[in-house]
């Protein structure tokens, strides 16, 4: 079952949590590619100095955090890389949750052609392991750009579906953000403990 807007509409840290181990949709023409959610990040805007949105700037790179729950932030970074977000809490609140990292499930070969032009099967070990283990990583894989930028979660093109698991929870130090002051210690990333797919930084 898809999650719904009520799911998005909560408090980010717990919507970041409870992320973990749902599963990610991407259908390109009926071809589906699924990832489980290994690993997350929580930004809340008013008060995250690691966060775009900070202080409620508001910028045309950012206007979709403060739209509705439950529509996909993309932005591009480095001049190469997407990175996919779920926006979170109430309209006008920009807040949202970066997804750091997938374990594939469905649709391999193709994933592995986004990625590296081969078939998965013609994949080395660590280029496997590499798939989808990081938010630029996951986007090339998935087909993310930013035309998916203010779309909905509970669209057919992209969405989560509900998938019960039962595992361990780490919390750690974000990655990437030493600019943002005390925020930089402020233990927002979420990941399920041992998961092979987690991205870099400690697992745990």
């Amino acid at each position: 079952m898809k999650l719904s807007v009520e799911f998005y509409s909560r408090d980010t840290i717990t919507v970041a949590k409870d992320l973990l181990g749902k599963l990610l949709v991407r259908n390109i023409d009926g071809n589906k590619l699924i990832g489980k959610i290994v690993e997350v990040e929580a930004y809340l805007g008013p008060i995250d100095k690691a966060c775009h949105s900070y202080n409620f700037k508001r910028t045309q790179r950012n206007e979709v955090m403060y739209g509705p729950a439950g529509i996909a932030y993309v932005y591009f970074i480095y001049g190469m890389y997407y990175c996919l977000n779920f926006v979170t809490e109430r309209e006008g609140m920009p807040c949202a949750v970066l997804i750091r990292a997938l374990e594939p499930i469905e649709g391999l070969d193709t994933m592995a052609l986004n990625r590296f032009g081969k078939t998965y099967s013609e994949l080395i070990k660590s280029q496997r392991k590499n798939l989808t283990n990081g938010p630029g990583k996951l986007c090339r894989a998935f087909n993310i750009d930013k035309s998916l930028n203010g779309h909905s979660l509970l669209s057919d093109e992209i969405y989560v579906l509900d998938n019960p698991e039962d595992f361990e929870i780490v919390a750690d130090k974000r990655i990437g953000i030493d600019y943002a002051q005390e925020a930089k210690d402020y233990e927002w990333r979420f990941f399920i403990k041992g998961n092979p797919y987690i991205s870099k930084g400690k697992t745990k």
